[in-house]
C-alpha cells in the first residue's frame, strides 16, 4: 500500500504520465502517483474483460471507494486505493467519481454523436484528471486552464489511439473525414496554447502530462490521415528532449 507501488503501476501503465511526474519535485510526485495509478486503474477497467457487467463492476468499486474518501469513512483497502486517501479531499473525490462515471462509456462502446460530445468525454476524464491533480497540489485557480490543457492532452492521446481502438471494432472518430479531424486538431491546438499561458505556477507539475499534445495535435491538423494511419508516434528523442526543455524552462 504504498506510493512505490503507484510509481510502479503508472509506469507500466502509463509511461508519459510516469516520466512527467518523474519531471516533477519529490513532493509532487508524492501526489500524482496515486492520482495516475487511479487513473490507470478506472480506464483498464472496461478493457481487462469483455464482460460489459464485470467491467461496471470493477467502475463501481471504484465510484464507491471515492464516496468513502469523499465521506470520511474507512477506505476499503487497495495498493491505489489507501494512497489515493492520503492525497484527496472531499471535492477532489467528488469529481473524480465524474471521471469515473465518464469512463462507462468505454464498456458501452456507444459512438460519439459529434465532436462535441467526443470533447465532452475528453473534458470529464483528462481534463478532470489534471485539474484534480492541481488541485491536490495546492492550485486553487485557473480551473479552466487547467482543464484545457487536460482535454487537449486528451485529445492527442485519443487521435494516438484511434487505430487500436478501430482494430477493436470501435468508432472513435464522430467524423472521420480529413478537414474535419484537421479542424479538429487546429482548434484544440488554439484552445492548448491560450491555456497554457494562464495555467498558474503551482499547476505546472499537473499541466507537464501533457506535454505531447502540441506536437501530436499540430501533426495531426498538418496531416490528418495520420491519425487513422499510425503516423502520430512521437520518437524517443522527441518524448525526451521536449519533457526536459519544458521542465528546464518551467513550463506545463
Amino acid at each position: 500500500m504504498s506510493l512505490q507501488a503507484c510509481a510502479e503501476i503508472t509506469r507500466r501503465g502509463d509511461p508519459e504520465r510516469f516520466m512527467a511526474a518523474m519531471a516533477a519535485p519529490p513532493a509532487a510526485r508524492a501526489v500524482l502517483f496515486p492520482l495516475y495509478a487511479f487513473n490507470v486503474e478506472v480506464a483498464r477497467a472496461p478493457w481487462v474483460t469483455r464482460e460489459p457487467a464485470l467491467a461496471g463492476i470493477r467502475l463501481q468499486w471504484w465510484h464507491d471507494v471515492l464516496e468513502e474518501i469523499a465521506t470520511g469513512a474507512p477506505v476499503s483497502p487497495h495498493e491505489v486505493s489507501l494512497p489515493l486517501a492520503g492525497v484527496l479531499d472531499g471535492p477532489g473525490a467528488r469529481a473524480l467519481q465524474g471521471l469515473v462515471a465518464a469512463r462507462r462509456r468505454d464498456v458501452e462502446g456507444a459512438p460519439f454523436a459529434d465532436s462535441a460530445e467526443l470533447l465532452h468525454y475528453l473534458e470529464q476524464t483528462g481534463g478532470t484528471l489534471m485539474w484534480v491533480a492541481a488541485r491536490a497540489l495546492g492550485c486553487r485557480q485557473g480551473e479552466g486552464a487547467v482543464r484545457a490543457v487536460g482535454r487537449a492532452a486528451a485529445l492527442a492521446s485519443w487521435f494516438r489511439a484511434v487505430p487500436a481502438l478501430e482494430a477493436r471494432a470501435r468508432h472513435p472518430l464522430p467524423d472521420a473525414r480529413a478537414q474535419a479531424l484537421a479542424g479538429l486538431a487546429r482548434a484544440e491546438l488554439a484552445r492548448l496554447r491560450a491555456a497554457r499561458r494562464e495555467v498558474p505556477a503551482p499547476a505546472r507539475p499537473a499541466t507537464r502530462a501533457g506535454w505531447l499534445a502540441g506536437w501530436v495535435l499540430r501533426r495531426a491538423a498538418a496531416r490528418p490521415e495520420r491519425i487513422r494511419a499510425g503516423g502520430l508516434e512521437p520518437s524517443d528523442f522527441v518524448k525526451r528532449g521536449s519533457l526536459l526543455w519544458r521542465t528546464l524552462a518551467g513550463r506545463g
